[in-house]
């Protein structure tokens, strides 16, 4: 064997050293993606590494608008991700929704991913890809309630993403039709897959696992969640589901079912009245005076359709065959969510009318469920139909169907810990999308809330219960009051002050509605 010099042999065990220190001292802030490096920061006291704005798609501007997402471009050097990229151009929907972006845009097509600062490549922790809400016209990734602060220190990697919102994500006409073979719309939807297949292909650099992603979301982002189990196109991008308050199920409030053809009758007479002669003039319009179309009156709604691409189907018809994802499902609703009713009151005398008015002959039975003896029982009552029409009976039903034919555990709940008032949440409710902010960890975000020791237990509780979920599909641990698994028996947990599980007593209200239910306006 040859033998080195001494000079040699300590020139070597330097080089050695130096590439161990290199190697030791890598900076944990820059990491590859299948685009190039990008650089993030860390939030949260150094606890949590944040890598903010990340191109997960092309921009969809000019000749990409409405289209399906293409692949985002690579670029050289390393790309800094401290900063939110631009939220999706959208009209004001709801005034609570704040940002913290440079501000709305078409190129908006920006995910963020948050890991504990511990986690390196390869750490393989679970994944919760979060879907934000909004009617699928309004939110962002950038909103503080969704911030990342918190989750990840359960040993998480949390994505957040923007995707295409109202008129610009759901727009379907006969011309775009044509173009694309006959499919046109859920643009939006498509982003979301989208940045599913980026997880797919960068996050283990992040230190999470491509082969255990849980889709979680609120309201729209519910709606979402069951709409991606049954689409063909998302089948294998997740293992697991959480759905908070909404659900692709007819409801009194129905978000999509129709065919581009049918939905083409209202929104080819409105691109008309653009004065567009073709797709190459309606994508040369620019952002501000499409939004300002959509919010005139007579213009049409913009939703999910069966496009024969993301949707082959109505929702609820490939659940009843057992053709949606086979996975893990979490999902309920909270306890106010038509707390709406509150601001219009009610009198024994209202209910009773309201009663024969939308249910007649059925009127008496609808009466015994929902019942106004009191003026005050009344408003309870409206509050609960409220709720029921608007979000639960919808999401019900979505748990029931994947009870019977998802082949995997079912967990449901049930949101009551009531909010004390606030500037845009007057009364003492557990409102709709109440419970973000204690999935999150972000109760603090909430301006001019009066934050109580049992939110934050609760919040602490729901984090871990979520987070659980995430790892093994399974929401109970240690320390934590047991969640009874979902079957006939109708067990459910009640996530209040305390927190407190047993079968359902409110069934017979869903199987009424099952009966039919009036249409809801909003």
């Amino acid at each position: 064997m040859k033998r080195f010099s001494r000079p040699v042999c300590a020139l070597l065990m330097a080089a050695t050293a130096m590439l161990l220190s290199s190697s030791m001292h890598a900076d944990p802030l820059t990491v590859k993606t299948a685009q190039g490096k990008v650089h993030g920061k860390t939030i949260n006291e150094g606890k949590v590494k944040a890598f903010l704005g990340l191109p997960y798609a092309a921009p969809p501007v000019g000749d990409l608008r409405w289209k399906a997402p293409q692949p985002a471009a690579s670029w050289k050097g390393t790309r800094d991700a401290t900063q939110f990229g631009h939220h999706c151009a959208q009209n004001p929907v709801f005034a609570d929704m704040i940002f913290q972006d440079p501000g709305p845009s078409e190129d908006c097509l920006y995910l963020n991913v948050y890991a504990p600062a511990d986690a390196k490549a390869k750490s393989n922790l679970p994944v919760m890809f979060w879907i934000h809400g909004g009617g699928y016209s309004g939110g962002a990734s950038s909103e503080p309630r969704h911030n990342g602060d918190y989750l990840p220190l359960r040993g998480v990697v949390l994505v957040t993403i923007n995707y295409r919102l109202g008129v610009f994500g759901f727009l379907a006409t006969s011309d775009l039709a044509k173009e694309t073979d006959g499919s046109a719309g859920n643009y939006g939807l498509m982003d979301m897959v989208a940045a599913l297949h980026w997880v797919q292909d960068n996050i283990s650099n992040f230190g999470g696992s491509p082969a255990n992603v849980t889709i979680f979301g609120e309201s729209a982002g519910s709606f979402a969640v069951s709409t991606l189990m049954a689409s063909p196109m998302a089948q294998g991008l997740f293992a697991k589901a959480i759905g908070e308050s909404g659900a692709a199920f007819p409801s009194a409030l129905n978000l999509g079912g129709e065919t581009v053809d049918q939905v083409a009758k209202t929104t080819d007479p409105w691109v008309e009245s653009l004065g567009a002669h073709s797709l190459a003039e309606l994508r040369a319009i620019p952002t501000d005076k499409i939004l300002a179309a959509a919010l005139q009156k007579g213009a049409p709604r913009f939703d999910p359709v069966l496009d024969g691409k993301l949707l082959t189907e109505p929702v609820p018809e490939t659940y009843a065959q057992g053709k949606q994802a086979h996975v893990p499902l979490l999902a309920g609703w909270n306890a106010d969510e038509g707390s709406f009713m509150a601001m219009h009151g009610m009198t024994v005398d209202g209910w009773k009318k309201f009663a024969d008015s939308e249910f007649k002959d059925r009127a008496p039975e609808f009466l015994k469920l929902y019942p106004g003896n009191t003026d005050a029982e009344a408003l309870r009552s409206a509050i609960d139909f409220g709720s029921d029409s608007f979000i639960a009976f919808g999401t019900w039903k979505w748990i029931e169907a994947q009870r019977k034919t998802g082949g995997a555990p079912v967990y449901r709940y049930h949101f009551e810990l009531a909010a004390l008032p606030s500037k845009f949440h007057p009364g003492t409710f557990a409102f709709h999308s109440d419970d973000i902010e204690y999935v999150f960890g972000t109760l603090d975000t909430r301006p001019g809330w009066t934050i109580r020791p049992e939110d934050r237990t609760l919040s602490d509780q729901m984090m871990g219960y979520w987070t659980n979920f995430a790892k093994t599909g399974n929401p109970n641990g240690p320390g934590l009051p047991n969640w009874p698994e979902y079957g006939s028996d109708n067990a459910l947990i009640h996530l209040n002050n305390p927190i407190t599980s047993g079968p359902s007593t409110v069934r017979a209200r869903y199987e009424f509605l099952l009966q039919g239910i009036p249409p809801m306006h909003m």
